[in-house]
């Protein structure tokens, strides 16, 4: 059983995610021939200030901007 885990940045909309969702069961269907049923995405979404590149948080917490 396939299982994708992707982490993102809170914020988007129930149909961006669910179309996520359906084009990522899509190609691991296509790239390893796995049953669509057993294919299984885990959506984690973390707040901005949670998440960083370069040592810099995408949001900064409040009051220190």
């Amino acid at each position: 059983m396939p299982v994708v885990d992707i982490t993102l940045i809170e914020g988007r909309t129930p149909e961006k995610k669910l179309a996520l969702i359906r084009k990522v069961t899509e190609a691991v269907v296509e790239a390893i021939d796995a049953p669509r049923d057993s294919v299984r995405v885990i959506l984690r979404e973390v707040p901005g200030e949670h998440f960083a590149a370069g040592g810099n948080p995408k949001k900064m917490p409040p009051g220190l901007e």
